[in-house]
């Protein structure tokens, strides 16, 4: 790992979330990328050859790195690489496009969450970049003096379309030397005996160089609830899954486990796509 992405409003959530890569990047000698949309109500917009025609894009320019540099004055940036970014695209597309030119290793963002009909029909621009990102998104909501990442809840149904993104959580929780507690959670309306679960989590990581895990399998009334009730039982430190990344109708009605768990989660939480 040695590029962090850190999309930024300049908002508390933001800066929270630009602490905690902070940290990561000193601990594993990272460089950050700072990333800021601008929210211009443009269809198309060249920045290096429109100035001219949109003075108020030239504006937010200046504004937004005038923020940057008020920001690298902070003393936890202090000693680190910071490079700046300014896109005109939506969010989640900024963050493709920042992720595959500079090659990045994980996005590190801010959240308070999206709850309600915000949630159903709009969602937080958090959870669309965890809906579309390639690259692996580490969701924090709050501040962390000190973050510690010496559990990891790994949670999944560990079926064979879950393997790549597995394979990635785990490689990340070996650079951050966690101790991996993989989790089932038998739900009512999915039931299967714990003999079976354990057989399909063993299969499963077979062929998966693992240091330290272990193998839980939880019972609750959903999936969601059961992986937060496990993940508070064991005071974990972070929470991995896996996400799909549907979007139109389907995201609709099927919904994401990941997705909930970055909207309602007190817990920081990192996804993977498959």
């Amino acid at each position: 790992m040695k590029k962090i992405l850190v999309p930024t409003d300049f908002s508390t959530q933001a800066e929270n979330a630009l602490k905690v890569a902070a940290q990561l990047a000193k601990k594993h000698d990272c460089e950050i990328y700072l990333l800021h949309i601008l929210e211009v109500p443009l269809h198309t917009v060249d920045a290096l050859s429109t100035y001219n025609d949109l003075p108020e894009a030239m504006f937010f320019m200046k504004l937004a790195h005038k923020r940057f540099e008020e920001l690298k004055t902070k003393d936890y940036l202090k000693d680190l690489v910071i490079h700046e970014h300014v896109e005109f695209h939506e969010i989640f597309k900024g963050v493709f496009q920042v992720c595959k030119k500079q090659q990045i290793d994980l996005v590190v963002m801010g959240s308070n969450g999206a709850s309600g009909l915000k949630e159903m029909l709009i969602g937080s621009n958090t959870e669309k970049v965890v809906r579309t990102s390639a690259t692996p998104v580490l969701v924090v909501k709050k501040e962390h003096q000190s973050f510690q990442t010496k559990d990891f809840v790994f949670a999944s149904d560990f079926n064979e379309e879950s393997k790549i993104s597995f394979e990635k959580a785990i490689e990340f929780a070996n650079i951050l030397g966690s101790k991996t507690h993989l989790l089932m959670v038998n739900t009512p309306n999915h039931f299967i005996t714990s003999n079976d679960a354990h057989s399909r989590i063993q299969n499963f990581i077979k062929d998966v160089k693992m240091p330290n895990y272990s193998i839980n399998i939880f019972n609750d009334v959903t999936v969601e609830t059961g992986i937060m009730n496990f993940s508070q039982s064991i005071n974990a430190d972070f929470i991995g899954m896996s996400t799909h990344g549907r979007r139109g109708i389907s995201h609709f009605f099927n919904g994401s486990i990941s997705e909930d768990l970055v909207n309602h989660a007190k817990r920081p939480v990192i996804t993977f796509k498959i």
